[in-house]
């Protein structure tokens, strides 16, 4: 998970089973499995409120001429963003298929 906070700054940190990570409030994060098994997280709210917005999604839907003017990229972003959104994203290379057998 890497966790920016809003000067600009990142950490990222390798979690494993059973971990707790922590997100501060107002700061952004990504998740991201870098293995080859199902990730499940569970998250946990001191409000009663949640917002979400993801990055990803946000400007998948935006206009895509504005998206690669304003950040100077080209086509390759653009067709890597997702409209739908995605809590936890496969790290590439890896795929993760479950066993239909023991």
């Amino acid at each position: 998970m890497t966790v920016m906070a809003p000067n600009g700054t990142a950490r990222t940190f390798d979690y494993r089973a059973g971990d707790v990570g922590y997100v501060p409030r107002a700061f952004g994060h990504y998740i991201q499995n870098t293995g080859n098994q199902t990730v499940w997280a569970l998250e946990m709210f001191k409000s009663d409120r949640f917002e979400d917005v993801s990055l990803n999604q946000w400007m998948a839907l935006t206009p895509h001429q504005i998206v690669q003017q304003n950040l100077n990229v080209g086509p390759e972003l653009m067709n890597a963003l997702r409209k739908e959104k995605q809590f936890i994203v496969s790290y590439p290379g890896y795929t993760y298929s479950p066993r239909t057998s023991r």
